[in-house]
């Protein structure tokens, strides 16, 4: 069997983030279901890996430019499953434990301190422990935390591929 080269695999981790992000907005102008700040985090985090594994895709780099795309887009989405760790974590709080609702992003954008935003978005506040969906037993954010390992594990498997290639 032949394994894809590192652009095609980048190219396909790209479509793939992009069906993600593809599938979040459709969940939100659809159906309705209204991002907390934790959701718009991960969203970003996988706008990252979308751009690190695009940008690998069109430069074609050579052995060294592939293996640091790959820590690249292994280090963001390690970065977004640390965010939907947080998420799924908040979910199975007690009641009485789950942080205090806020407002909005957009208000909070407008009225806070940049920090103080920032802050809110990468620790969730309580809008962040309703569970809307779920498939097979397992909320939103547990989807998207098994995606960006499976991504994070991809785009390091590209790490081997390139040495893969290079010894041909």
């Amino acid at each position: 069997m032949t394994i894809p080269s590192p652009r095609i695999c980048f190219f396909l981790g790209f479509l793939f983030c992009a069906l993600l992000l593809g599938i979040a907005l459709y969940f939100q102008f659809s159906d309705g279901l209204e991002p907390c700040p934790l959701c718009i985090s991960q969203r970003i985090m996988l706008l990252a890996v979308a751009l690190a594994f695009l940008t690998a895709g069109l430069h074609n780099p050579s052995k060294t430019g592939t293996r640091v795309y790959a820590v690249l887009g292994t280090l963001a989405a390690l970065g977004g499953a640390s965010v939907s760790a947080r998420h799924v974590w908040l979910t199975h709080l007690p009641p009485e434990e789950v942080p205090e609702c806020g407002p909005g992003l957009s208000y909070m954008f407008r009225n806070f301190p940049l920090g103080d935003t920032l802050k809110a978005m990468l620790s969730g506040t309580g809008d962040c422990a309703k569970v809307d969906w779920t498939l097979l037993g397992l909320s939103m954010p547990a989807w998207v935390l098994l995606c960006f390992i499976g991504l994070g594990a991809f785009s390091l498997l590209q790490w081997w591929n390139a040495g893969i290639r290079a010894n041909r």
